[in-house]
This record gives C-alpha cells, sequence and structure tokens, in this order.
C-alpha cells in the first residue's frame, strides 16, 4: 500500500498544487484556459503523434484487449442513461449528457502520467491503442444517442455529419492520424525536430495536471449532488469492473495487459463530459460536479483498484 501511495501521490500533489495557486490568486485563473490550451492542442497532440509514429502495430494493437474496454465504456454510459431515467426522473437528453459523463474517462491528464509511472513507457503504447479511438466512438455514441432521445433532435444524417466535423477537428486526433500516417509510410523525424518535439512532450504531465487542479475551482457542489456522486461511483467502480469482468473471467486475459486497460477504466471523467453537456446544454451542473468528485474521489479509488490488481490473484 505505501508503494501506491507514494507512486501515486505527486500525480496529486501537482493537481492540488493547481487548485491552489488557482484558489489563493497567486496563478491567474484565465492562465488555466491557455494551459489547458497548450496541453490539449500542442504537447499532447505531439506526444501522440511521436508515440504513433513509432508504435510497432503489429505487436501492440489487439482487438481483444481494446474492445473489452469500450464494452466497459458503453455498458456504463447505457446503465447511467436508465439510472438517470428511472431513479433520478431526467429528460431523455439530460440522462444522456449525464450518461456520456460516466463514461469519457480522463485518459491522457490523469491517466496517461499514473500508467506510465506505474506500469512503464511500454504499457503506454497499449493504453495508446486505447486513446486512439476513445473519442471518435464515444463522442460518435452519445451525439447519435442524444439526436435520438432529444425531443428537438436534427435529422440523424446531420448528426453524423456533425460528429464527424466535431471529430475531425480535435487536435489529439489529428496528432494521432499524423503519427499513424507516418509510422506507416515508414518516416522519421529528422534530428533538430526529433528533439524538439521530444522536449515539447515533457511539458504534458506537469502541466496537464497544474491546469486540472486549477480548473477544478470553476467546479462547484450544488443541490444534485447525490446524483454526481452516484454517477461518480458508477464511473469509478462500474466501469473498471465491467472491463475486468470481460478480460479476467471471461477471455482469461494475462494480467499484465489486462490491469493497463482496467486501472485507465477506473480513471476519473474528462473534462470532455462538461463539453458534451454545454453543447447540447442538457445535464451541464451534473456533468461539473461529477467531474469534480470523480477526480477528488480517484485518489482512493485508484488506490483501491491498484491494491486490488496487485494483490488479488485472478
Amino acid at each position: 500500500m505505501y508503494f501506491i501511495f507514494t507512486t501515486i501521490s505527486p500525480v496529486f500533489l501537482l493537481i492540488v498544487l493547481g487548485y491552489i495557486a488557482v484558489k489563493s490568486n497567486y496563478f491567474p485563473k484565465t492562465g488555466i484556459a491557455a494551459l489547458t490550451a497548450f496541453v490539449n492542442s500542442i504537447a499532447a497532440p505531439i506526444l501522440l503523434f511521436r508515440a504513433m509514429l513509432t508504435m510497432d502495430f503489429n505487436k501492440v494493437f489487439n482487438v481483444a484487449l481494446v474492445a473489452p474496454y469500450f464494452v466497459g465504456a458503453i455498458g456504463t454510459f447505457l446503465l447511467t442513461i436508465i439510472v438517470s431515467r428511472s431513479i433520478f426522473k431526467n429528460r431523455p437528453g439530460e440522462s444522456v449528457a449525464i450518461g456520456f459523463s460516466s463514461s469519457f474517462v480522463n485518459g491522457l491528464l490523469i491517466g496517461f502520467p499514473i500508467i506510465q509511472t506505474i506500469y512503464g513507457d511500454e504499457a503506454v503504447l497499449l493504453y495508446f491503442t486505447v486513446i486512439a479511438f476513445h473519442s471518435p466512438i464515444l463522442y460518435t455514441l452519445g451525439m447519435v444517442t442524444m439526436e435520438l432521445s432529444r425531443k428537438d433532435a436534427q435529422p440523424l444524417g446531420i448528426t453524423f455529419i456533425n460528429a464527424g466535423k466535431n471529430i475531425i477537428k480535435q487536435p489529439l486526433l489529428i496528432g494521432i492520424a499524423l503519427g499513424f500516417l507516418g509510422n506507416f509510410l515508414g518516416l522519421t523525424q529528422p534530428l533538430i525536430i526529433d528533439t524538439t518535439t521530444k522536449a515539447i512532450t515533457h511539458a504534458v504531465i506537469p502541466c496537464a495536471l497544474f491546469a486540472i487542479g486549477g480548473a477544478l475551482n470553476n467546479y462547484k457542489i450544488a443541490a444534485n449532488f447525490a446524483q454526481a456522486a452516484v454517477v461518480s461511483f458508477m464511473k469509478l467502480f462500474l466501469q473498471p469492473f465491467i472491463v475486468w469482468l470481460v478480460l479476467i473471467p471471461i477471455l482469461n486475459t494475462p494480467i499484465e495487459d489486462a490491469r493497463i486497460f482496467i486501472l485507465l477504466a477506473a480513471m476519473p471523467t474528462g473534462v470532455n463530459a462538461y463539453i458534451f453537456s454545454s453543447y447540447y446544454n442538457r445535464g451541464v451542473n451534473v456533468a461539473t460536479n461529477v467531474i469534480l468528485i470523480s477526480t477528488v474521489a480517484s485518489f482512493l479509488s485508484i488506490s483501491i483498484w491498484l491494491w486490488l490488481l496487485e494483490n488479488i490473484q485472478f
């Protein structure tokens, strides 16, 4: 347990540092938006570009490992919609936005540094095979489900077009696509470019964690705490449990590979949940509270999952 604590504590200390710096006005709140934009639009895409450029897809990509992760994400998405409708009596569109909040993981800002720190660079390669499909699959699923659910929906064909436009404009996916293309063509970076892009990737982890901490100042616990807490629990425990169920008991996947995807599923909700709910103006308060609660609670939940993965014989 001490190993787990010392491993993930620096990650969360960087988040706390960002929160305190903004809360005390030592670091400007407006600077967080710029820092987040730098991570999401420049540093992280370059990191993903470099990873995809050098990845051995024949060695790393395995549908039997990637698919179960999305079974967990999509299963949690659908179950949360049911809970939102039946227990909390939300409208269909709100329920879809809340379901999206339980499925979209903060894989880059929190998941990446934790998994890299614990399991090393080889694990990161497996991790990127999920990240490459994460946004396209879940955004498309969320948008199509939303349009099928809400009363003011637009035609399904337009929904697919808009979903495609939103997906291809994402800098993270552009970085992945360019890296994949370069890998396919057998291209390499000139030394000066390689050195420059490598230097930029070193900024991803500290900047991302500091930014997520600063951004937490924007989220306040509102009257829907109970609902957000239930959704956060489903995100932090139900989703990784489904992934575990498919990978270990059903597929008998070696724990050395399975634990990467189980732990990724246990990461808190990403800020994309707020972006999605704001875009449709559905369930925004719940989404923001889920981001806050799941991020704070993830220190405990990640520790629990790490302990289980390291100490229980499956």
